[in-house]
């Protein structure tokens, strides 16, 4: 047969196609991959919510994929239901979500987080929060509240050891510093596109509980407290292919979380010593088991003082408790109980509890959180604040 001669001129005088740079393969490829999660997530959505439209829906995604109010609350419920990594997630459908992702000025984001703080609050009723805001914006600190630590020139430190890289930030952006003490909140630092902006708390936002104990008022006399409120805030929350780099969340405390890490770890504020002399325990033997001895005092202190101050906290047995219920949920759900258990054991005494015996699958999928890179190590941490 011979061959068509026009179809081979046409051939000779069109240019060969050129195959797409690799950063145009890349943008492909992240688009490609965008739309195949956010097609998934709204058929998750659709299905668990029983709702119809699904097909429709999937049509206007492609002309304007917006998340609505109701798609973005399911999406951060989700996110923390697959946490692997936290025990307390039995409540994770009364999550409250507040959509402020058309809020993108500094001074605004931080109304928005002070209210945050009060709302969660709740008298101290604490109702587990969160605020998702719009594209450009993120916060620097990786809770809301945090305690600084300050290098002294000898090298030694107060505050918080965890913090010192935060507070040295903080101080390179134009925070002039606190009062010195050991424990000095530190101000927020929001961005927006990439530029720091400082705030200082109103005295009203932040709670703090002093730590007293219930049969020994030495310990008491040590001056330890700890804020109220936890809210993580360096998590980006990633739902449908859409990435919220801002988008704090809040819970309450478990009381190893206080207790048995930020103030008795040895990279923290290290007040076990402290703590057994305060009760009076022998601290010249290992044997005595004098960290033991005043690792759950110290815990006994913390559940005391959140409860004489009526604000809501956690206990590591009724926390693991809780999980078991969950995780049986879960399963008659149908659904993989996500979970890394060296996160969900608790710190003090593991083996008396649920979890210690169980195996989960670690692995995380959409909708879920990202951990983001701190900014104190990004080489263009040196820009001014406003």
């Amino acid at each position: 047969m011979t061959a068509c001669p026009y179809a081979h001129a046409q051939a000779a005088q069109t240019p060969a196609v050129q195959p797409p740079d690799g950063a145009a393969q890349d943008r492909h490829g992240k688009a490609a991959k965008a739309q195949a999660e956010a097609h998934a997530f709204l058929r998750q959505f659709y299905a668990e919510t029983g709702r119809t439209g699904l097909e429709a829906r999937l049509r206007q995604w492609t002309l304007d994929p917006t998340l609505t109010h109701e798609e973005l609350t399911f999406g951060a419920r989700v996110a923390w239901r697959g946490s692997a990594r936290c025990v307390g997630r039995l409540p994770w459908a009364s999550l409250r979500v507040r959509d402020r992702r058309h809020v993108t000025a500094p001074d605004e984001v931080f109304s928005e987080l002070v209210a945050h703080l009060r709302e969660a609050w709740n008298g101290g009723r604490i109702r587990p929060t969160m605020t998702v805001f719009g594209p450009g914006v993120r916060i620097v600190n990786d809770q809301l509240i945090r305690y600084a630590g300050y290098t002294q020139p000898d090298g030694s430190l107060v505050g918080d050891p965890q913090n010192a890289a935060l507070t040295a930030y903080l101080r390179r952006v134009g925070w002039a510093g606190g009062p010195g003490t050991r424990f000095d909140v530190l101000p927020l630092c929001v961005t927006v596109n990439g530029h720091p902006h400082l705030f200082e708390w109103p005295a009203d936002a932040v709670q703090e509980v002093n730590i007293t104990h219930p049969d020994c008022p030495a310990v008491g006399e040590l001056g330890l407290r700890w804020h109220a409120l936890p809210v993580i805030s360096n998590m980006t929350l990633d739902v449908a292919g859409q990435k919220f780099h801002a988008a704090p969340f809040s819970g309450w405390y478990l009381e190893t979380e206080i207790a048995a890490r930020n103030l008795a770890d040895q990279g923290r504020y290290d007040q076990l010593p402290a703590v057994a002399r305060a009760l009076g325990l022998d601290t010249t033997r290992r044997r005595s088991l004098w960290m033991d001895r005043a690792l759950v005092e110290l815990n006994v202190a913390t559940l005391h003082s959140f409860d004489a101050a009526g604000v809501r906290i956690s206990d590591h047995h009724g926390v693991t408790a809780q999980f078991a219920e969950f995780a049986r949920q879960e399963a008659q759900a149908g659904r993989v109980v996500r979970g890394e258990w060296s996160w969900l054991i608790p710190p003090v005494s593991p083996a008396t509890t649920p979890v210690w015996a169980a195996t989960f699958d670690p692995q995380e999928v959409p909708p879920r959180f990202r951990r983001q890179r701190r900014a104190w190590l990004d080489d263009r941490a040196d820009s001014g604040a406003s």
